[in-house]
């Protein structure tokens, strides 16, 4: 879908094809483009057909270069929330591309960076001074980013405190979407930052003394970013690896139980299985109901040593035991940080 932008006393309108005004800036903006629309920018603006490919790569990586035709391609990393992925927060490339007065912006899915420009959030947004144009998509992918690091750490939060009543296979695999995401993250949080440097060094764009100061504020939060997310990443790991020495630990725990109930129990399988149908048995001849006690007692007798070495390490094993309040409130708390990721949902 390809849409067209001017800006009018300050604020984005969207105008068509026909009703384009060739003497104020252009901004098109270009996403969840397809094959024929990415054929017709390549045509209509000479764009090459690698500097297309390279942006329609998820895995690309931030950078600034020059075209043959006179443009100047710059690619942005800038996170993306999608709840029903497996990874449900991940960052994709946006192709900056800036000739004449046209600035042209190709991503192949949706986001919320470039959606916020449409709907106006921002402010001081210049349209005609491109460098500074680039600078603020690049800030407001920073602060996307910050809030979705904020997201993520209350998210593995209310997970932990789930697997602290229960260890299930569904919350370990959320975890491991979550440390995932804090990789791309951080990945991405660097290109950025080298990104920055070159436009700082670089002259293919031209900074005034006013853009130079707003680059290097985006700098301070692109490395506040990536600090955060080296911490959460962290932190991440460190709970996985608890949890996995949790579980080990439960599992040895209910292996020494059977081991000694193995053992107890097989003294008696020993003894029963000794005395075959061609065997006497030791108690055939007693009156009564002497033979059914003896048989109780034995059991019995096996039951209480089976419980006195079951219960040798009880105090080292002791488990923190939630009520059924507890456990209500936790679920809706859970519940309650599910519903406000959903309204990330684009």
């Amino acid at each position: 879908m390809i849409n067209f932008w001017q800006q009018k006393q300050g604020r984005f309108v969207k105008v068509q094809k026909e009703e384009i005004d060739s003497q104020s800036a252009l901004w098109v903006d270009a996403r969840n483009v397809s094959r024929e629309e990415t054929v017709l920018l390549q045509q209509e603006y000479q764009i090459e057909q690698e500097h297309i490919l390279d942006i329609l790569d998820p895995d690309e990586l931030s950078r600034i270069e020059e075209g043959d035709s006179g443009y100047i391609l710059t690619i942005v990393r800038v996170p993306v929330y999608d709840h029903s992925a497996d990874t449900p927060y991940f960052t994709v490339p946006i192709g900056i591309i800036t000739k004449g007065k046209a600035v042209i912006t190709i991503c192949w899915t949706d986001s919320e960076v470039i959606r916020d420009f449409g709907e106006n959030r921002i402010r001081n947004v210049r349209l005609n001074d491109f460098p500074s144009f680039i600078v603020q998509i690049l800030n407001r992918a920073n602060l996307n980013f910050l809030r979705y690091l904020k997201e993520i750490n209350r998210r593995s939060t209310s997970i932990q405190t789930e697997m602290r009543l229960e260890i299930e296979n569904n919350e370990i695999l959320q975890l491991l979407g979550l440390e995932k995401s804090l990789v791309y993250f951080a990945t991405s949080l660097k290109s950025n930052s080298l990104l920055l440097q070159k436009m700082k060094s670089t002259k293919l764009i031209k900074f005034d003394e006013d853009d130079l100061d707003f680059v290097e504020g985006v700098s301070i939060d692109n490395r506040q970013a990536i600090e955060m997310a080296d911490t959460y990443s962290n932190i991440l790991f460190g709970v996985m690896d608890a949890f996995s020495s949790v579980t080990s630990n439960n599992l040895n725990v209910v292996m020494k139980k059977l081991a000694v109930i193995n053992l107890v129990m097989m003294a008696p399988t020993l003894v029963t299985s000794f005395f075959g149908m061609n065997f006497k048995l030791p108690f055939e001849n007693l009156a009564g109901y002497i033979p059914v006690i003896i048989a109780t007692v034995i059991c019995l007798v096996s039951v209480v040593i089976s419980w006195f070495l079951l219960s040798i390490n009880r105090n080292s094993v002791k488990e923190r035991r939630y009520s059924r309040r507890e456990k209500r409130k936790l679920r809706q708390e859970r519940k309650r940080l599910l519903k406000q990721e959903k309204k990330l949902v684009f």
